[in-house]
């Protein structure tokens, strides 16, 4: 059973607040990141890749999540960030950034969730990932 995008975010949070070590807590951030792109295949009736793209599994669940929805291309480059401060927090994980590092990918992971979610909320949700604040806000 997937958890809710309440739950989901309220772990990514969790981990964003610190007090985890870095690297288990960069792994687990990735994961919640596919877990959100799973949801959004799982919903539209498609059963989410093992594939990799690029070394990365949430890669290829993004491609094959904006399979016949342009729109969702729009947070494309956000499951790149998190692949981006994931590579510096666990190749790098004694840099003295790396607790800002990891609050920033906890940052992105939100966001992701906030987008995936609020497109699974309302139907047409638009062409930005800033465009799911309207889901937030009550007013979707």
């Amino acid at each position: 059973m997937s958890r809710s995008f309440e739950d989901i975010e309220a772990r990514i949070a969790a981990l964003g607040q610190g007090g985890s070590e870095a690297v288990p807590a960069a792994r687990e951030l990735l994961a919640l990141g596919e877990e959100v792109l799973e949801t959004w295949i799982a919903a539209r009736g498609d059963v989410p890749t093992d594939e990799l793209k690029e070394g990365f599994r949430i890669l290829a669940l993004h491609r094959q999540g904006a399979k016949g929805d342009p729109s969702f291309n729009a947070c494309r480059e956000t499951a790149r960030e998190l692949v981006y401060h994931y590579n510096l927090i666990t190749l790098e994980p004694d840099d003295p950034a790396t607790a800002s590092r990891v609050a920033m990918m906890s940052m992105i992971a939100g966001h992701l969730c906030l987008f995936v979610g609020g497109k699974m909320e309302v139907a047409g949700l638009g062409e930005f990932c800033c465009s799911s604040r309207p889901v937030r806000a009550g007013g979707g």
